[in-house]
């Protein structure tokens, strides 16, 4: 049975017809010719396939597309800014964030969710009790990204490129808090 569904993906809104059974990462990838999210697994375990939906992070292998009908989807292409590649993107060059790149794109939207949900004041399970803004250390980076898997080993260079944007971020924070004390 097809369903009409509206995606608006990276900004462009798309108009599909789909099978009530077609993940989301299928149609993407199929219907819709975007070819970031990889499919690794398919069984949600690797998160190769994560992108943003409405701001967070989902495995798309596991999401029908049907239940995301109206959804604003952000792949690791929509989250540049114009022509400029996005922070992260940056960072995971600088930092080697990466080797054969298979993993890239999930690993890049999983770390801009979990930028978001630090900012938000959301815990992990190594967040100390009683902590209203998580720090972004190394660890707390491994434990949030730990649903990306890497084949080649890339982790290092991963965390490293988190935690250069958490950093970088902080210290724009604290400049506009500062700029903006009377």
């Amino acid at each position: 049975m097809e369903t009409e569904i509206t995606l608006i993906v990276d900004g462009q809104q798309h108009d599909l017809s789909v099978d009530t059974r077609v993940t989301l990462l299928d149609a993407l990838r199929d219907r819709l010719g975007i070819t970031s999210p990889k499919k690794g697994c398919d069984h949600g375990q690797c998160g190769s396939c994560t992108v943003l939906q409405n701001g967070r992070r989902v495995t798309t292998c596991l999401t029908f597309a049907v239940a995301s009908d109206g959804s604003t989807i952000t792949t690791s292409e929509g989250l540049r800014d114009d022509a400029d590649p996005h922070s992260l993107h940056r960072a995971f060059l600088d930092h080697d964030g990466f080797q054969c790149g298979y993993c890239t794109p999930g690993q890049i939207c999983s770390a801009a969710g979990l930028l978001a949900e630090a900012e938000a004041g959301w815990p992990s399970a190594v967040t100390p009790p009683d902590t209203t803004a998580p720090t972004l250390d190394a660890e707390e980076i491994r434990e949030r990204i730990s649903g990306n898997l890497c084949r080649c080993g890339a982790y290092q260079g991963i965390v490293a490129a988190v935690e250069s944007v958490a950093k970088a971020r902080e210290l724009d924070r604290t400049r506009k808090r500062r700029d903006a004390t009377p």
